[in-house]
C-alpha cells in the first residue's frame, strides 16, 4: 500500500505543478489573440478611413471621365448615373480639335520642361551658397527671398509686362525660360528655401574633408552635395513642374498670341463652345447650348500628362519629401 500511497502523492504533485503553467499558458494564448484581434481592428478601421479620403480624391476624376463619355441624350437625363448608355467619342474630337492639342501640348511641355530644369539647376545653386557659402549680406538676400515669396504675383505684373515687351519676348518661351535660368521664375523663392533647408541639414564633415583635397566651391558642389541632393530636386522639378503646367494667370498675359499653352486653349474652347454652332452634340446639333462633354473631354486631356508623370515618380517623390528639407 505504502508504494500506491507515494505514487499517488507523486502523481498529484506533478498535476499541481502542471495546473499553474497550463493557466499561464492559456492566458498567454488569449493575450495574444486580443492584441492580434486589436492589430486587425485598428487595420480595418485605417483601410476604410483611408478608402474614403481616395474615393473623395478620386471622385472628381471618376465624374469628369463618366461626363466625358456621355453623349447629349444622357447629359440632359436625370436617369442615367456615372455610366453612360452610350459612350461619345465625339465629345474628345471636338476637345482634341479646339485645343488644337498637338501645338498647344508641344509648347506647354516646353515651358514645363525646359522651366522645371532651369528652376532646379539655378534654385540648388541659391539655396547652396546661403546654406553653405559666406558672404556679406546673407542673411538680407536669405530674407530678400522670403519677402519675394510672400509677394503677390499682382504687384509685379505690370513691370515685367514693360520690360518683356521691351526686349520683344512677349508670346514666347523666354518670359519663363529666362527668369526660371535666373531663379526667380514661379514659386523660385519656395525652391530656394526646400534646397537651403536640405544642404543645412548635411554633415560638415563633408566639405572639410573636399576642401583639404583642394576641392573648390563650385566642384564641392557638383560632385558632392548636388548628388546627395537628388530628392531634393525631384520634389522641386515634380512642384515646378506641375505649377507650369497649370498656369493661367501669367500665361494669359504673356501667351496670348502665337506661343498658347493648354491652360489657355480650355479657356478659348469653353467660349467656342458656347458661341459656334459647328459642333455637333447629337441629333439636334447647335440648337441645345450643353458643352460639358467637350469641356469635360478637354480637361480629362490637359491632365493626363501630369497623372501619368505622378504615377510614375510617386514612389521617388513620396521619399523626395521625407528626406528634403521640406520636413526640417
Amino acid at each position: 500500500m505504502k508504494p500506491e500511497r507515494t505514487a499517488r502523492r507523486l502523481e498529484g504533485l506533478r498535476t499541481a505543478e502542471r495546473t499553474p503553467n497550463r493557466m499561464a499558458l492559456q492566458l498567454k494564448r488569449l493575450a495574444v489573440g486580443q492584441n492580434v484581434n486589436d492589430g486587425w481592428i485598428a487595420k480595418i478601421v485605417i483601410l476604410l478611413v483611408l478608402t474614403v479620403i481616395a474615393f473623395l480624391y478620386v471622385r472628381p476624376i471618376i465624374d469628369m471621365i463618366s461626363t466625358s463619355m456621355k453623349s447629349l441624350e444622357d447629359l440632359i437625363d436625370p436617369v442615367v448615373g456615372v455610366i453612360p448608355r452610350n459612350v461619345d467619342p465625339q465629345n474628345f474630337i471636338d476637345a482634341w480639335n479646339g485645343l488644337v492639342y498637338p501645338q498647344s501640348f508641344a509648347s506647354t511641355l516646353t515651358i514645363a520642361l525646359f522651366g522645371s530644369a532651369f528652376q532646379v539647376f539655378s534654385c540648388a545653386i541659391t539655396g547652396y551658397a546661403l546654406a553653405r557659402l559666406q558672404f556679406p549680406g546673407k542673411n538680407v538676400f536669405f530674407f530678400l527671398t522670403i519677402v519675394t515669396f510672400l509677394v503677390p504675383p499682382q504687384i509685379t505684373i505690370v513691370p515685367l509686362y514693360m520690360i518683356y515687351q521691351q526686349l520683344g519676348w512677349l508670346h514666347t518661351p523666354f518670359v519663363f525660360l529666362v527668369p526660371a535660368l535666373l531663379g526667380q521664375g514661379l514659386r523660385g523663392a519656395l525652391f530656394v528655401i526646400i534646397f537651403r533647408q536640405f544642404f543645412l541639414s548635411q554633415p560638415k564633415a563633408l566639405e572639410e574633408a573636399a576642401r583639404m583635397d583642394g576641392a573648390s566651391a563650385f566642384r564641392l558642389f557638383f560632385r558632392i552635395m548636388l548628388p546627395l541632393a537628388s530628392a531634393s530636386c525631384l520634389v522641386v522639378f515634380l512642384f515646378s513642374f506641375i505649377w507650369y503646367w497649370n498656369m493661367y494667370y501669367e500665361a494669359t498675359l504673356f501667351l496670348s498670341k502665337g506661343f498658347t499653352p493648354l491652360s489657355i486653349r480650355l479657356s478659348a474652347l469653353e467660349m467656342q463652345l458656347i458661341g459656334n454652332q459647328s459642333l455637333t452634340f447629337g441629333a439636334d446639333a447647335g440648337k441645345d447650348p450643353i458643352a460639358e462633354g467637350p469641356k469635360m473631354a478637354a480637361a480629362f486631356l490637359i491632365i493626363l500628362p501630369p497623372l501619368i508623370v505622378y504615377m510614375i515618380a510617386q514612389r521617388w517623390f513620396t521619399e523626395g519629401i521625407e528626406r528634403s528639407g521640406m520636413v526640417e
